[in-house]
């Protein structure tokens, strides 16, 4: 393991994220919103913090391994988190512990949504452009943008992009170099944020907001300038634009590439996960509209509107609210909890588990019960055209196991912090589906979560967002070992 290489890129990457904190010092230059002091300070600490590590360990570069890859994603993500907060920690306003200042920017980063924050509206303009700027770079993954300039210093970053890309599939690759990988992931992911800005602009929301909630709809995080969430704008076009969006940014950023590069929209039907994840929503948003309207909770165009809107926010684990869903009736607050559990698909910026796996656990089932209808047949399990392999299917009912085991094993964790149990579930599955709003004490916000509480729910989104294995294979004692 090259750990003196490690503190270098680590080094790098913090100085090149401490530039995040310019701009929004500039909103506070300019509006006088009394945060400049902080941002300056966050910046100072972070820049100098990371041409500590650098100089400390200038020189070095050998090839990363598949080890260094991991240990350089976990603590980035671990890192970035932290001083990512000290905005929120220094600022007056909001006022945060340093565990609530934590928490707020790894739910950012993450793109979880899960906020601490009461009175956002009374936030200071810099502040509020900060917690979606989190959120914008946290979608596209810091580690995929800073993988273009590795090669700067000399060291292969193939083992970061493995690491950090979601899904099960990672080595299909959209340009033979990774560099340009990352640069083509980069300028879909402006493409559509600048598209969607657009939008909201002309649907009536102004300039800041329009950017503040591209920056969050794109990024499938969920923050929002307001207390109300999408509800502040009472606007249904919005709601429909925003459910647009979030449904194209949980598709595959690869399938949208090629879709662009061929010209041709025949990409998405002919890819069996779109399809899949598609389905999903579909079923899923007929169901929730029917039972509002039938239930007479809503009516027609209400129940249109917010049904299809908190179907799409919630199933791609944006977590936007329009409505009060908690105090929905019946199965409806749960089952779109528990539609978050499936995501978007892989190479989204979406959380949950990813439409591909849970495709490719349906269709094993299937197999399995035509295998006992007839037992000499060989059947093979195929996405598409294509025979999956044994050891993919091995590695998803793997990666379902943990994901399911772990969740249980922090919900019961919850519980012990002082969490009924509605609340401690559904805080649990917002944090590992990094989703953010939840149920029952959680619903609005995590404000009244304890401090214990607060920082295992950050484990749990970290968790999440890094695929689980990239976080617990640190845990391993092989991994140490030379």
């Amino acid at each position: 393991m090259h750990l003196i290489t490690i503190c270098r890129i680590i080094g790098m990457l913090l100085m090149v994220f401490s530039l995040t904190m310019v701009l929004p010092a500039a909103f506070s230059v300019v509006s006088r919103d009394g945060a400049l002091h902080a941002f300056g300070y966050a910046f100072a600490l972070t820049f100098c913090s990371g041409l500590l590590l650098w100089l400390l360990s200038r020189g070095r570069q050998p090839e990363l391994g598949i080890r260094d890859g991991f240990l350089v994603v976990s603590l980035f993500w671990t890192v970035l988190g932290v001083f990512g907060s000290l905005p929120f920690f220094l600022a007056d306003s909001p006022g945060l512990s340093f565990s609530e200042a934590v928490f707020e920017s790894i739910s950012g980063l993450t793109t979880t949504g899960a906020t601490v924050i009461v009175g956002i509206d009374e936030l200071p303009i810099s502040i509020l452009f900060y917690r979606q700027f989190l959120q914008w770079l946290g979608g596209i993954g810091i580690i995929v943008i800073a993988v273009a300039i590795l090669p700067i210093l000399g060291i292969g970053g193939m083992q970061l992009y493995r690491a950090e890309t979601p899904g099960p599939v990672k080595d299909n690759k959209l340009t033979p170099r990774i560099t340009g990988t990352a640069k083509v992931l980069f300028l879909m992911y402006v493409a559509l944020t600048l598209a969607c800005a657009l939008a909201y602009w002309l649907a009536g929301m102004s300039v800041f907001d329009a950017i503040c909630h591209a920056f969050s709809t794109v990024a499938i995080g969920g923050f929002s300038t307001h207390d109300a969430s999408m509800g502040f704008f009472n606007s249904p076009l919005i709601l429909m634009i925003c459910s647009v969006f979030m449904l194209l940014s949980g598709m595959s950023f690869a399938i949208h590439f090629h879709a662009w590069r061929s010209r041709s929209p025949k990409i998405y039907g002919s890819d069996s996960e779109t399809k899949f994840y598609l389905g999903v929503m579909a079923t899923a948003t007929l169901s929730v509209c029917a039972y509002l309207i039938v239930s007479d909770t809503q009516s027609w165009s209400e129940g249109l509107v917010n049904g299809i809107f908190h179907t799409v926010s919630i199933a791609t684990t944006t977590g936007f609210a329009a409505d009060n869903y908690a105090i929905w009736p019946s199965f409806l607050p749960v089952g779109l909890l528990m539609l978050s559990f499936v995501g978007g698909c892989a190479g989204s910026t979406g959380g949950g588990m990813k439409a591909v796996r849970i495709m490719l656990v349906t269709k094993q089932g299937i197999r399995e019960l035509k295998q006992l209808i007839h037992p000499s047949a060989v059947i093979p399990l195929k996405i598409g055209s294509h025979r999956v392999e044994a050891k993919v299917v091995s590695a998803v009912w793997s990666f379902v196991g943990v994901y399911l085991i772990s969740f249980m094993g922090i919900t019961l964790a919850m519980m012990a912090c002082g969490l009924d149990f509605l609340s401690a579930f559904s805080a649990t599955a917002a944090a590992i589906n990094n989703m953010g709003p939840g149920l029952g004490e959680v619903a609005a916000n995590y404000s009244s979560v304890s401090h214990p509480g607060k920082w295992i729910l950050c484990y749990a989104m970290l968790l999440g967002r890094l695929e689980i294995f990239t976080l617990l294979v640190l845990l391993m004692p092989a991994f140490w070992r030379r």
